[in-house]
């Protein structure tokens, strides 16, 4: 029997950069916190490297953060968490690279008791993908890493490449680099 039908892949069949058409236009998304959330504010760039170490122009980037003091937005958190949205979603740029103004978030509660360390979650989407990468940014120095339960499962060989480090050049600026493949692969986390 001949099949006649005609095959259109659909978006979730296709890899490429198509889906930063709609989900990239409000730049206004790389403002994580607002002007006036209390704590230490900093600029978080992100630079997003394929496996042979070219920047990755065409990728999107979402963070989901906590608030200065430890607390994500939400309708129960109350207070300032609740007016602090904690989301954030970039393309990069030519270069590989995208910048996120925000704060430095507080330490959030951990399952079982206890605080995690500072942390970023990261959504990553990119060319060639097809489902998008979950990690965290931590931050270099942080003497709470040292405790945090999912950043103490990694191999101590690997945790490095889930740390954001201060520009010196900058201050109040963290460079964290993401490479989705190849040597330094970033850790990623199955959701």
């Amino acid at each position: 029997m001949k099949d006649d039908r005609t095959w259109i892949a659909t978006g979730s069949q296709t890899v490429g950069p198509f889906f930063s058409l709609g989900l990239t236009a409000n730049s206004g998304l790389g403002r994580v916190a607002p002007a006036d959330a209390k704590g230490d504010h900093i600029k978080l760039v992100i630079l997003v490297l394929d496996g042979e170490a070219r920047p990755l122009p065409d990728s999107i980037i979402e963070l989901w953060q906590a608030d200065a003091n430890g607390r994500y937005c939400h309708p129960e958190a109350g207070g300032e968490a609740a007016t602090f949205h904690g989301f954030g979603r970039l393309p990069t740029n030519a270069e590989g690279e995208c910048v996120f103004e925000t704060v430095r978030p507080g330490r959030v509660p951990a399952p079982g008791g206890g605080l995690q360390a500072p942390h970023i979650n990261v959504t990553v989407f990119a060319r060639g993908m097809l489902l998008h990468l979950f990690t965290r940014i931590y931050f270099a120095g942080d003497p709470s890493n040292q405790e945090d339960q999912v950043l103490t499962c990694v191999p101590e060989d690997r945790r490095a490449t889930l740390l954001a480090h201060p520009d010196r050049k900058q201050p109040g600026t963290w460079r964290f680099t993401l490479r989705p493949c190849g040597d330094q692969e970033t850790v990623f986390f199955d959701l």
